[in-house]
């Protein structure tokens, strides 16, 4: 529960409200994550958005990895974390997609899994320039990724995997309708 409560707390319109930037829920993409912060914004409070929103899912999962939990418990306190961003409870459940607090909830696992997948995302977006395009590839090769250097841990990227793909449906529709916008 405590998971997805931190979860649910919006860097993004948090960051929006306090620069007095437009609410990232009714402008650009209108995803309230570390992207659309950018296009919106600028730099600066995106990387800020980002930070908070990798921390939402590195504190309750290192928290509990340091308390000793299975990998089945510390799978599902990261999916309850990043459903919480993906389902706030405190802004109307109008979340993102979860892509940076996923990331957080990686980094206690396995230094080699987030190694590969920050080298993933980062490939394919220097080469593509689409965010969405590199948040799937990602997360399309996170599970195998993870079932090679950190098997106990497979059935939690899985999960993490499903639900980011299941956020990006429309990302998926306008990367082949070739309108979606580059970052």
């Amino acid at each position: 529960m405590c998971a997805y409560l931190l979860g649910s707390i919006s860097s993004a319109v948090l960051v929006s409200r306090l620069y007095q930037f437009p609410d990232p829920r009714t402008h650009g993409s209108k995803n309230p994550g570390a992207t659309n912060v950018y296009r919106i914004a600028g730099r600066g409070p995106a990387l800020c958005v980002l930070l908070f929103d990798i921390g939402k899912g590195l504190l309750p999962v290192w928290c509990s990895f340091l308390l000793g939990m299975e990998p089945f418990a510390l799978g599902c306190i990261a999916v309850a974390a990043c459903l919480g961003h993906m389902y706030p409870i405190f802004f109307g459940f109008a979340g993102g997609k979860g892509v940076a607090t996923a990331l957080g909830c990686m980094i206690p696992l396995d230094w080699g899994v987030l190694c590969g997948v920050l080298s993933a995302w980062l490939l394919v977006y220097k080469a593509f320039r689409y965010s969405s395009l590199a948040a799937l590839v990602t997360v399309c090769i996170a599970p195998a990724l993870t079932y090679w250097l950190k098997a106990d841990y497979v059935y939690a990227v899985s999960m993490l995997s499903a639900l980011i793909i299941w956020q990006h449906r429309h990302n998926i529709t306008r990367l082949l309708q070739g309108s979606e916008p580059r970052t």
